[in-house]
Parts: C-alpha cells; structure tokens; sequence
C-alpha cells in the first residue's frame, strides 16, 4: 500500500506483508483426469477451490500441424507462494508432455472469500 500525506510523505508498506493470491488455469484431457487433478490439489492445501468446467474445445499448434479437441478446464483458487508447488506436482500426474498451467494474480476480492483462500491452504 502506498499512502501520500501532505506535506509529501510516501508510506510504503513491505510487500512480504502482502499476500497474494492467485487463479489458476489448467486444461485436462477430459474430466475423470480433471476432477483427480483438482481433489488431489485440494486434499494436498494446494488449492482452496478447483471449479471444473466441463467441456472445451480447444484448437492450438502441436508439432507442426493445427490440431483440436475436447478438454475440460480447472479454474483454482491459491497463494502466490504455492505457485511452483502447483507446477511441479501437476506436471508429476498431468497425461501431457506440455501441461497448460497458468496463474493469474488477483488484483481485488472480497476480503474475507481471500482470507479463506489463505487459511485453506498450506502457508
């Protein structure tokens, strides 16, 4: 947080203080595979939440040629600091060579659904 008084004084306030949090997006191949990801992410306080959304069609670029299909999408709610926790163990159990595993930080929530996302996984 950064605070101006007047006359000028600027407050910064340290950002290990900050936690932040983050979404999640990671594409499976269908949705038995999605919802082991997801519980396993949970049970390990890795996730908060892992919302599923089942059918996608996803088109995209593999070695080469154009390719298509149905996946499903996980959408989880975490901390910035388990972000490489996530990574590796997705990558561990996930059936692709190349895991879409993406983090989008939170700029803004409902406090106290954040504090929940902060209490609900490991620290």
């Amino acid at each position: 947080m950064i605070t101006l008084d007047f006359p000028l004084k600027v407050v910064f306030q340290e950002k290990a203080a900050w936690t932040l949090y983050s979404i999640f997006y990671i594409t499976a191949p269908n949705n038995e595979i999605g919802r082991k990801i997801a519980q396993l992410l949970v049970e390990e306080k890795l996730a908060a939440c892992v919302s599923i959304v089942p059918e996608i069609f996803s088109c995209y670029r593999w070695n080469g040629k154009i390719e298509t299909s149905m996946e499903c999408l996980l959408m989880g709610k975490t901390t910035e600091s388990l972000a490489q926790a996530i990574k590796n163990r997705v990558s561990e159990i996930h059936p692709y060579d190349v895991p879409e595993i993406l983090f989008v930080n939170i700029a803004n929530g409902l406090e106290s659904y954040l504090q929940w996302v902060g209490e609900s996984v490991s620290s």
